[in-house]
């Protein structure tokens, strides 16, 4: 028979072992939940200064482009620089815009009509090879000889008219883009004409609200940028959005509710994916929305001016 004394004694060597077991582990098992070092934060993004605008008139600017110069007014008014020139200096401005930028970067934009975005797609090529950013290039209704926007552009957003002679510039970007584009046809709109099509107040209006963003807007990664390309409908506002997004679909989306939560017409959704406006959509499928850079004003609308008197022609 075991003396239980014996029992009591071996129990306390086994109780002892098991502690000591223990007490070595803990080390061990700390080693194994130590955090591990996060990298830093990225620093806040700081507000570029004021973008330098350059603006150009087309042929016989001083009759047929005055509205580069009521958008030039309106621009300065909101505390911009921003000049109007003839294109016929287009290189010669081209070398000063590239000289005010090595002498102090700040963002350019250039917004040209007729000749004159032929001329802002130049100045950008110029650019290029210096290797110099444009933040914005706004070319409207350019002309057909127009090239295509080089890979320095950030943004570029074309505002024209398909069947215009004197304009008509389908401008496309070169291959390799990657910035952010839109294409804005607006030929079914009876009431726009290449002498009027940059005169519009409403579109003047959303310029100068994109402009006063751009240096507030952090870099974005521009390789979910979807190129977007509009046959606008007739008589129909015009939201100068510079880009697409792809959005996921989820579970009881329709192609409305997507345009209505994003606050975009259902036609865009259509145009953009090649949808009908009452396609059926399949949960995990993504569709393209246009993305805005400032928001709409509900109640606002394209506003052109009437045709210029014929003396003025």
């Amino acid at each position: 028979m075991i003396d239980p004394r014996r029992l009591v004694a071996l129990a306390a060597v086994v109780l002892l072992a098991l502690s000591t077991g223990m007490a070595v582990a803990s080390p061990a098992k700390s080693k194994s939940t130590a955090a591990v070092p996060t990298a830093p934060p990225p620093p806040p993004f700081e507000p570029l200064p004021p973008p330098k605008i350059y603006l150009f008139r087309g042929a016989m600017g001083p009759i047929f482009s005055t509205g580069m110069d009521r958008l030039s007014e309106k621009l300065t008014q909101a505390g911009f620089s921003a000049d109007v020139y003839e294109f016929t200096l287009c290189r010669f401005i081209g070398n000063r815009v590239i000289a005010s930028y090595k002498e102090k970067a700040a963002p350019i934009v250039l917004i040209g009509h007729s000749m004159g975005g032929l001329c802002s797609i130049i100045i950008s090529e110029m650019a290029e090879k210096e290797h110099i950013p444009i933040s914005l290039v706004i070319a409207i209704d350019p002309a057909h000889a127009t090239g295509d926007v080089p890979l320095n552009v950030e943004r570029f957003i074309n505002i024209f008219l398909s069947d215009s002679v004197l304009g008509g510039g389908d401008v496309v970007a070169v291959p390799g883009f990657r910035g952010h584009y839109a294409s804005y046809d607006l030929k079914e709109n009876s009431r726009v004409s290449h002498i009027n099509i940059e005169k519009s107040d409403d579109i003047h209006r959303q310029i100068v609200e994109m402009v006063t963003q751009l240096p507030r807007i952090p870099p974005q990664t521009q390789s979910g940028a979807v190129p977007l390309r509009y046959l606008v409908p007739a008589d129909t506002l015009v939201e100068l959005w510079d880009s697409g997004v792809r959005v996921p679909v989820r579970p009881g989306d329709t192609m409305e509710s997507i345009a209505a939560a994003n606050r975009v017409p259902l036609w865009t959704l259509a145009q953009s994916n090649s949808l009908a406006e009452n396609a059926q959509l399949t949960p995990g499928q993504t569709i393209i929305v246009p993305r805005h850079l400032t928001p709409p004003e509900p109640a606002s609308a394209m506003a052109i001016p009437p045709p210029a008197p014929a003396k003025r022609k």
